[in-house]
């Protein structure tokens, strides 16, 4: 997907041992779906089956309460993956790095990635995160004091963020969080699946 291909619309589902980062994960796309969990395929394949509509099954929400009971590890929300443009721009802000160790952002970003950086404004009012996350891909997230929205801060982030990385970058964002999906649809990433990070 990095470089643009998308699985074939056929209606799979493949199921994998859980990937580094997570331990369990469900990502689907257009008629496909991936299950990254430390469960039978077999038993995958039948629940999958026995729906009354198994293209949508992975990813709805009696699968992710299934897998859950058969992990024992909770599902976490429903995300939106977007990939970053491949040709970076140059910063439009000014950033530098923080620590901000208190911030919730990045305590989130601790939990869940590895080789955490933190940048942002100097007065800290727009904070960019990145680190190594799920099977070691590059992950961003942004944040935005309230009081500084509306400014086009968490576009300018998100479209800052693939300067600061050596490969493609990918941002994971709650379709209801609807402010920063806009901020990263309008600096050019690309919605390339869906994915439920288990554990979160």
């Amino acid at each position: 997907m990095a470089r643009g291909d998308d699985p074939p619309a056929d209606g799979s589902v493949t199921t994998r041992p859980a990937p580094s980062g997570a331990r369990a994960v469900v990502v689907g796309g257009t008629a496909w779906a991936w299950v990254g969990a430390d469960v039978d395929p077999a038993w995958v394949d039948a629940w999958v089956a026995a729906s009354p509509d198994p293209v949508a099954a992975p990813l709805s929400a009696r699968f992710l309460a299934a897998l859950a009971d058969e992990t024992g590890v909770e599902p976490g929300v429903v995300d939106a993956v977007l990939l970053a443009p491949s040709a970076p721009v140059a910063p439009a802000l000014s950033l530098q790095p923080l620590e901000a160790a208190d911030h919730p952002r990045v305590q989130r970003a601790h939990r869940h990635r590895t080789g955490v950086r933190v940048l942002g404004t100097a007065d800290a009012t727009a904070l960019l995160t990145l680190g190594r996350g799920l099977a070691g891909r590059w992950e961003v997230s942004i944040e935005v004091d309230p009081a500084a929205r509306g400014r086009g801060l968490g576009t300018a982030l998100a479209a800052a963020a693939p300067a600061f990385v050596d490969g493609p970058l990918w941002a994971q964002v709650a379709p209801a969080n609807t402010a920063s999906l806009r901020s990263f649809l309008a600096a050019g990433y690309r919605v390339v699946c869906a994915e439920s990070l288990f554990g979160s």
